[in-house]
């Protein structure tokens, strides 16, 4: 016998088929095309914004992202379920066109089947294992969201929309396929190429050939409503992430990562800064909106949330697309809650591990300028007073600008106003200036320079603060009349190459300061000092101690810095034990976005969370290398009351000891 089978046996393929089978294909594809044309004029009640550059990249990142699943394989037991799925599905859509493109084009038109022999077997077969393996996923979702629903995890109508119309799409489709194979491939070599219809046909056996052509044809048309009916509901509900998260993927931020809009402070015609109202955001914004599945990562991985903090960046992506679709009018600040604006340390925790690519940091941000450049508020009166140390003396921490090189004085460096003739620039940063537990981490820094014959030079009292906390925290104009002071400076210089021990600093000078014509090569001492050792430069006694390693956010979910301050740690004879959340799921210290100058006065403190995930490695050293970091950990080892089970330090400390 041949390996094929009729295609639409005991329905047709006639125009009494084909016409309404068409007819309603139309309508469904219609109601989805208009469905989105409605919501696409929402999101164009928000700000352009140009995501369609770098087109070939954003293709491959899209395919990479929908196709290999790569964002939500991150997430073992959901992602995984979900990736399965998904891959199930796709299987089934693909098998299901090739059917419709034989039967309705190349046979009809050409007389061309290439669904037989042994390829028509594999295909049966895969399509049926596909069937199956959705079955069992959809399944396993099923339970985790309605039988063992995890904490914060958001169920609604459309999450049981979404299983039903799939369950039943899968189911009728076996049933269809049994009561087929029960009238004409039972006993055949080709029944065991569909295992599954298999099974169900033998269990329809009983019924008789006059009730299963019944059944098989009533069922048929059924699941063809229901396949239908999921294509045209997909704008309506849950389903429409399967457009907007692949989308999403194609208008992802192309980087640099972390990067904020500069403001264009000079422009006489803007009335306002910031977003307190829908349309004062991006389209893109609201966009994000509709691509989230509500699959909590984000919210998991949150600080503040996990912390007690009533900010959730899930419901406040959600919050802006409720806002965009029921009442735009209303006012955005007061309905997301300042105390939730303010709570984000913008560590990049949520963006990094949304498989969505939802961009919720920038929201954030916009909403603090506005509350600072249009309202004068801020989270706290220490902030306020922060600002204003700044403003007078270059630093948030209310120190003399004259005595910001007082540290070096006895260490043998100069300020480039001495001697502009230095290897590289050591621009040092707020904390590593005027704070005594800091200083010591930038005299052990010059040590190592020194020890490995490289010159450098600071400059001292006219280093100001680099701005990033003030940014953050939404005060756009102080920051960027800093940027614009330390840029004249060090170009004035003439300087070639920087080098920080501040995260912060770095990722400011690195990305932020581009838009001031800056391009001057900036480099973290971690990765500076690791070039040092690779080199010979510079020598290292490794002693064996045990520690464990904080991973910055700003050198490592910001700017992809993991392995850099681990071969330091080893080449000094470090002995890693890694936190239970490390590399790209560390923890925060809840020092970014600003926090550095704020009370934290809401729930559990972040930094003494974070000290307990220390303390739980049984490691006695938590190294880190970043000033914020570093003065978030003395704070927490005595807020946690655990000084004597585990000491923070920078790793230039450690190296220093070891020359």
């Amino acid at each position: 016998m041949e390996f094929t089978r009729e295609i639409y046996w005991n329905v047709g393929h006639g125009f009494t088929t084909l016409a309404p089978m068409y007819g309603l294909l139309l309508v469904a594809l219609t109601v989805f095309v208009f469905g989105f044309l409605k919501r696409i004029k929402v999101y164009r009640l928000g700000q352009p914004l140009d995501r369609t550059s770098q087109r070939g990249e954003r293709i491959k990142q899209m395919l990479e992202n929908v196709l290999l699943q790569t964002k939500v394989f991150r997430v073992p037991g959901s992602g995984t379920a979900h990736a399965l799925f998904f891959w199930s599905f796709f299987v089934l859509v693909i098998g299901t066109s090739l059917i419709v493109a034989q039967a309705d084009f190349t046979d009809l038109f050409f007389g061309v089947k290439f669904l037989k022999g042994t390829f028509y077997k594999l295909f049966s077969l895969t399509l049926d294992l596909a069937g199956l393996v959705a079955i069992i996923m959809l399944a396993g979702l099923l339970v985790r969201r309605y039988l063992v629903r995890p904490e914060g995890l958001v169920t609604k109508g459309d999450d049981a929309l979404m299983h039903g119309l799939l369950f039943a799409i899968l189911i009728t489709g076996f049933l269809i396929e049994g009561a087929r194979m029960a009238v004409t491939e039972m006993g055949t070599p080709l029944a065991g190429w569909s295992p599954v219809g298999l099974v169900v046909a033998k269990l329809l056996t009983g019924v008789g050939e006059p009730g299963l052509r019944t059944l098989h044809i009533g069922l048929w048309w059924f699941h063809l409503l229901l396949a239908l009916g999921f294509v045209a509901v997909i704008p309506f509900s849950k389903f429409r992430h399967i457009v907007t998260t692949s989308a999403n993927a194609f208008l992802a931020d192309r980087g640099p990562t972390g990067k904020l809009t500069t403001v264009n402070l000079e422009d006489e015609t803007t009335e306002k800064f910031g977003a307190n109202e829908l349309t004062d955001l991006r389209w893109k914004d609201i966009f994000d909106a509709d691509a989230c599945t509500l699959c909590k990562r984000c919210q998991d991985r949150c600080p503040a949330y996990t912390t007690g903090k009533p900010l959730s960046p899930m419901q406040l992506v959600n919050q802006i697309g409720e806002i965009a679709f029921t009442n735009p009018q209303v006012n955005l600040i007061d309905t997301i809650g300042r105390e939730a604006i303010w709570a984000c340390t913008t560590c990049r925790a949520c963006q990094d591990i949304c498989p969505a690519s939802i961009e919720h940091v920038g929201k954030i941000i916009e909403m603090r300028r506005n509350l600072v450049l249009m309202e004068g508020e801020f989270p706290g009166d220490e902030v306020m007073a922060a600002m204003e140390q700044t403003e007078v003396n270059g630093n948030p921490l209310g120190m003399g600008y004259a005595s910001r090189g007082d540290w070096a004085v006895d260490l043998g460096i100069k300020t480039l106003a001495e001697d502009s003739e230095a290897d590289l620039l050591y621009f040092v940063g707020c904390y590593a200036s005027f704070d005594k537990r800091n200083i010591a981490v930038a005299k052990s820094f010059v040590k190592l320079c020194q020890a490995a014959g490289v010159k450098i030079g600071i400059l001292g009292k006219e280093e100001k603060c680099c701005g990033e906390p003030m940014r953050k925290m939404g005060n756009e104009y102080l920051y960027q009349t800093l940027a614009m002071e330390t840029v004249e400076i060090i170009k004035g210089y003439g300087v070639k190459k920087i080098v920080t021990t501040c995260p912060h600093c770095f990722n400011t000078l690195t990305k932020d300061y581009r838009d001031f014509d800056f391009d001057i090569e900036v480099l973290s001492h971690a990765v500076f000092l690791e070039q040092l050792i690779a080199s010979g430069r510079l020598p290292i006694k490794a002693e064996n101690f045990a520690c464990t390693y904080h991973d910055s956010c700003y050198l490592g979910r910001h700017n992809d810095i993991y392995d850099a301050p681990r071969n330091l740690i080893r080449a000094a004879g470090g002995q890693i034990t890694e936190m239970a959340k490390h590399r790209d799921q560390a923890f925060c210290c809840s020092a970014g976005g600003g926090r550095i100058m704020a009370e934290e006065k809401l729930g559990e403190r972040i930094n003494i969370k974070r000290i307990q995930m220390a303390v739980a490695t049984g490691a006695n050293q938590l190294l880190s290398n970043c000033p914020f970091c570093l003065t978030m950990f003395e704070d927490g080892v005595k807020g946690a009351n655990v000084e004597e089970q585990v000491r923070p330090r920078d790793i230039a400390e450690v190296l220093a000891e070891r020359l």
